[in-house]
């Protein structure tokens, strides 16, 4: 997903921490439906996969996870419970976690869970998707806690990688962007910048600065995504320290 190589400068704006922090879910919370939906959408993208990871690993079923995450993110919205989220009470990811797990263990004691057909679906989401990607995750010796952790971190990363993709084709740079996207994970080895410039019609320094500048705007991207659901700008230095952790030393 790209880490080791990452550059994660300080955004040259850091007055935009004010309007983006906490945005998503206070937007969530709102009574505006075209906000919530909008807000609701940004959530499921970041914590769909990880929040379903962490049923499975608590021994759901694939078809009982995918069911209860989804009331999970229902009844979030409807019920009320992100308007208990408060800055000034921890990450939003801390406290996403702690619903999850206080909503299973209310569940578990039920005689019937949510069943697909049995109710109306408020969220369109990959249950077949997110269960191969269940399977191919390497088995490890993590706590479902520990593993929320480490899959929110890597959706965290996608996500700003799939902004940085779509920047770039707007730009009319995707085939830049595919060219140098393994250097978002790695150094590069020795020739491999000059054989590049050939292929690109570009200098060799013209790469390396390519490079550079791609490895910064990724940087900005995951301050940004990080920025969304902590309370201020101290704290994404400390959440994105905890990122990188979470990648590079989870067990």
């Amino acid at each position: 997903m790209g880490f080791r190589a990452l550059s994660v400068p300080r955004l040259r704006d850091a007055g935009c921490f004010a309007t983006t922090r906490w945005s998503v879910v206070l937007r969530a919370a709102g009574h505006d439906s075209a906000e919530t939906s909008e807000a609701l959408a940004h959530l499921c993208r970041t914590y769909w996969y990880p929040l379903y990871s962490h049923a499975r690993r608590c021994g759901q079923t694939p078809e009982d996870a995918a069911d209860l995450t989804q009331e999970f993110f229902c009844r979030f919205l409807e019920k009320g419970y992100v308007s208990h989220a408060n800055p000034a009470r921890g990450r939003f990811r801390t406290f996403l976690l702690t619903s999850l797990n206080n909503f299973l263990n209310g569940e578990h004691v039920r005689a019937t869970a949510l069943k697909r057909g049995g109710g109306d679906a408020m969220l369109s989401l990959d249950d077949d998707l997110a269960e191969r990607r269940y399977e191919c995750e390497v088995t490890t010796q993590l706590t479902p806690d520990r593993a929320f952790d480490r899959n929110w971190a890597l959706m965290t990363m996608r996500c700003a990688m799939e902004e940085l993709e779509e920047e770039c084709a707007r730009a009319e740079k995707a085939r830049l962007f595919r060219a140098l996207q393994p250097f978002l994970a790695r150094e590069s080895s020795a020739g491999e910048y000059a054989r590049l410039a050939d292929e690109l019609g570009m200098s060799t320094n013209g790469v390396a600065v390519a490079v550079r500048r791609l490895r910064e705007r990724y940087g900005d991207l995951v301050r940004a995504q990080i920025a969304e659901t902590v309370a201020g700008p101290a704290e994404v230095d400390e959440e994105l320290g905890y990122l990188l952790q979470s990648l590079i030393d989870p067990a």
